[in-house]
Formats: C-alpha cells, sequence, structure tokens
C-alpha cells in the first residue's frame, strides 16, 4: 500500500510543535508495517539544499507567482516530496510567522500551493510512484480534499487528521479565485465557515475519513466547548470520525541511551536520575536539596496550555518544599511574568525562555514530576515522555492526557496501575491540589518510585497506532472511498 503525507512540518528537518514529531516519526513505523509512505513538504530554507540534490519529479513555471519544482530525496529514513518554490518559502524565522509576529499575509497562496500539489500527486503520482490513499495534516494540507472532491471521481481517497483543531486556517472569500477552487465548494456544508474560507473546514467536509490525535479528543472536537465552532459538521459527520493516539519515537526518547543525559538510566536503576536532577539544577540555579520534588514544564507558554494557572500555585509549589524548571516560550506577559517568579522565588523556581531539543530531554531525564495543566490537549507528547523517563505527570483530565495517564486516586493505587496524577476542572485550585497530591506521593518512596516504574513499562511507541492508521487504510481500499 502507498500513501501520501501532507503536512507543514516534519521533525528532524524543520519543527514547531508535535506535528512534526509525528510527521517524523509515524512513516517509519507504518514501513515497517507494509505501508510505503512519501512526505511532502515546503522547502524551507533548511532544506533548500537537500532539495538541490534531490530527483525533480515536477516542474511549473507558475505556481502562485513563481516557478516550483517538486523533488524527491531521502533522508533520516524518510522518503520526502519537496516543494521548492522559493517565492512562497525561502524566508527567514517561523515557518508561519514574518519578523513582526503576524501571519505571513500569502498564507493562503503558501499552503494553498502546498494542497494543489498534494492532490496532482494524489491523482497523477509523481515518477512513476501513485498513492491509494492521501493524507492531509492540519489546516495546512487543509485544501487536499477539496481539490481531489473538485476533480472527480477518480480521485483516491483521502484522510485528514486534526492534529489541534484551534488553528484553522481562515481566510477572505475573495482569495478563493486565486487558488483555483471552485465556488461550488464555497457553502455552510464545505468550505466556508462564518463568511469565511476555512482550510480546515475544506478538509473536515470533503475528506472520506477524519481522524484526530486520541480518543478522547474525536469526542471532544464534537462539543461546541472544544469545536471551536466545527462541532456541528464534525457531529454530522461522526461515522466518519474516530481518534488515534499518537506515539512517540522510543529510540529518540530513551532513558537508557539518551546523549543528552549526564547519566543514563533505566527502571531497575532509577537512582541514577540523581545525577540527572542536580545538573538540572545547576542549569536553572535551583538549591541543590532534595527535600521536595522538582517539578518542570516544557512548553509554549500560552493559556491554551494552562501555564497562567501554573502563576497562581506557585506559592503553594513552593511552600510545599518543590521546585520548578520551566522551559518555554510563548505569550510575551506570561514570559514575563515566569522570569518575574524565578526573581520573586530564587533557588526554587528557575526559568529559561526559549527551546533547546537537548534540554528538553535533560528535563524529562532530571526532574520528578512534570506538569501539563492544558485547557484542553488533543494528545500532547510531553506526558509520553514523562512517562518513558520515570517523570510523574500531572495532566488536565481531557483529551489525549486523560487517554494516557492513569489518576493515582486511591482504587489505583490499591490496585497498582496508576501511572500519574490527573486533576478536572482546569482550575488553579483544582492544580494545587494536584501538585499536593503529588508532593505527598513522593513522600512516599515505595509508592512513588513503584508508579515510575508502570509508567517506564507503560506502551508509548507508535506500533499499535500505526496498526490502527493501517487498519483504516485497508478499509478505505477495501471500500473504494
Amino acid at each position: 500500500m502507498k500513501v501520501l503525507f501532507v503536512a507543514s512540518e516534519c521533525a528532524p528537518f524543520v519543527k514547531t510543535g508535535g506535528l512534526a514529531d509525528v510527521i517524523g516519526a509515524l512513516p517509519l513505523t507504518l514501513k515497517s508495517q507494509g505501508v510505503e509512505v512519501r512526505v511532502m513538504l515546503p522547502a524551507y530554507p533548511a532544506l533548500r539544499e537537500m532539495a538541490g540534490q534531490g530527483e525533480v519529479v515536477r516542474e511549473m513555471d507558475d505556481l502562485h507567482g513563481g516557478p516550483a519544482r517538486l523533488v524527491a530525496v531521502t533522508a533520516e529514513g524518510l522518503d520526502l516530496l519537496l516543494l521548492d518554490a522559493p517565492h512562497l518559502f525561502d524566508r527567514p524565522g517561523n515557518i508561519y510567522l514574518d519578523a513582526t509576529g503576524r501571519d505571513w499575509s500569502d498564507n493562503h497562496l503558501r499552503f494553498g500551493a502546498l494542497s494543489w500539489m498534494g492532490a496532482q500527486v494524489g491523482m497523477d503520482g509523481a515518477a512513476g510512484w501513485v498513492p491509494d490513499i492521501v493524507h492531509a495534516h492540519d489546516w495546512q494540507a487543509g485544501l487536499v480534499p477539496a481539490y481531489l472532491h473538485q476533480s472527480g471521481s477518480s480521485a483516491p481517497s483521502s484522510v485528514l487528521t486534526i492534529h489541534n483543531i484551534a488553528f484553522q486556517g481562515l481566510f477572505r472569500p475573495e482569495i478563493c479565485g486565486n487558488l483555483d477552487l471552485s465556488g461550488d465548494l464555497f457553502t455552510s456544508d464545505g468550505a466556508e465557515y462564518f463568511g469565511m474560507l476555512g482550510f480546515l473546514k475544506a478538509g473536515i467536509a470533503f475528506c472520506d475519513r477524519i481522524t484526530t490525535v486520541s480518543p478522547t479528543y474525536a469526542r471532544e472536537v464534537m462539543q461546541p466547548d472544544f469545536g471551536m465552532g466545527l462541532d456541528g459538521i464534525l457531529r454530522k459527520r461522526r461515522g466518519d470520525l474516530s481518534g488515534i493516539l499518537n506515539g512517540i519515537d522510543t529510540d529518540m526518547w530513551n532513558p537508557a541511551s539518551d546523549a543528552a543525559l549526564p547519566a543514563s538510566y533505566t527502571a531497575e536503576t532509577l537512582a541514577k536520575k540523581r545525577k540527572n536532577r542536580a545538573e538540572v539544577e545547576k542549569r536553572f540555579a535551583l538549591d541543590a536539596d532534595t527535600d521536595g520534588p522538582l517539578f518542570c514544564v516544557v512548553s509554549r507558554l500560552t493559556t491554551q496550555k494552562g501555564l497562567d494557572l501554573l502563576l497562581d500555585t506557585l506559592p503553594g509549589l513552593v511552600g510545599r518544599g518543590a521546585k520548578l524548571a520551566l522551559l518555554g516560550s510563548g505569550d510575551k506577559d506570561m514570559e514575563a511574568r515566569f522570569v518575574g517568579a524565578a526573581h520573586r522565588y530564587t533557588g526554587s523556581v528557575g526559568v529559561i525562555i526559549g527551546y533547546d531539543e537537548a534540554l528538553s530531554h535533560l528535563l524529562q531525564g532530571g526532574s520528578d514530576a512534570i506538569l501539563i495543566p492544558s485547557r484542553f490537549e488533543p494528545c500532547g507528547l510531553t506526558q509520553l515522555y514523562g512517562l518513558r523517563y520515570g517523570t510523574v505527570p500531572v495532566v488536565a483530565r481531557t483529551g489525549g492526557l486523560a487517554d494516557t495517564v492513569i489518576d493515582a486516586n486511591d482504587a489505583a493505587l490499591v490496585a497498582g496501575c496508576a501511572t500519574g496524577v490527573q486533576f478536572a476542572p482546569v482550575t488553579a485550585f483544582a492544580l494545587d491540589q494536584a501538585i499536593e497530591r503529588t508532593c505527598d506521593l513522593y513522600r512516599q518512596p515505595e509508592a512513588w518510585e513503584a508508579m515510575l516504574r508502570r509508567g517506564m513499562a507503560h506502551p508509548v511507541s507508535w506500533d499499535q497506532s500505526a496498526r490502527a492508521y493501517r487498519d483504516l487504510y485497508d478499509t478505505l481500499q477495501r471500500n473504494g472511498s
């Protein structure tokens, strides 16, 4: 079976969030299960040199204002199709935002071009390779199913995965003509979203199957509180909607062999985490004591992630003898407030604004618990890293967090199945209670260590999820839709 992935980012080549991790890891596991995947993504500056060394499989004189090539190349075990269109993608900095932090004004053309090319390869193939299924990811590839639908009945089946419904790709309807989209698609049951052209809405309306990145999130997005205005169409299509939980790359995220850790360890050698904790304390200027747990945060600093609530609970966290190491960036006011908290609670709160992949590994390998108080979370990966590294996830009971962490309530502790701490509702009071419960558990060494070992044994790889995607593709092929 041949499947074309169309996405805007892919680790390790270009990454702004969890989408890239999925696109970089899932095809490799699918390959081991007999599914041949090629990944189409834009040739951003980091990929231009690679594109220059590949095989040109399609050329265009004019794609939304300039020449474009589609280049086939293999790297990091992945078969890539790079859309080399310098006038659209050869830009410095963030792949979505300009220097002022605003969306690029031509994002509709940039990702419309990506979607259009994805649909063309879906129908005509590339250098003799023709996909059986086209799998579009998030709004940036949302027009792929629309273009396939517009082309007629000979188009291959399509799947759309919603990684985060909060990002929808909304644009003024006047641009429809520039994108070669039929006006017939711009209806309330199609690509129209409250008078705007919705890339994600178009994908939902015209794909054959819809997936989200966790079962709970699939149920949540059909509710007004989580659906961001798309709950109605998703309820209409509930028979075509399913949730398939994300996994992680367990070779890249492996505490037994992680080069970013001063001390590697396993579930049988957990005491070695102390050396990693000492390094975290040093990097974040935290007091080197062992009285309470060391919490960490690795996250975008946004209200979606619930980190404004953490600011409100810091007095309680510090008052219980715990410490916090935070790595992240995002909302400028929130960044400033966390930096201020680090000055206020010197030695107990450490903050580094930005992102550093190696440092994120160190935080997982050296912290006792990781805080994830998200108001909504389609899947989340940091809690999976936490489980893998014996770093207790403290999570809001929502989306994929609810699907991956077993709360350490009394029944779960007695049954010996707890792997973390959940809380609800998502309020500062409930988060504070969760932090208190975690501190209490930490001071019960036998119960704490047992919970760490259970978390490290929890299946977090892509194997099971890849089988679910393969089964979905098989069903589409059998049914011809």
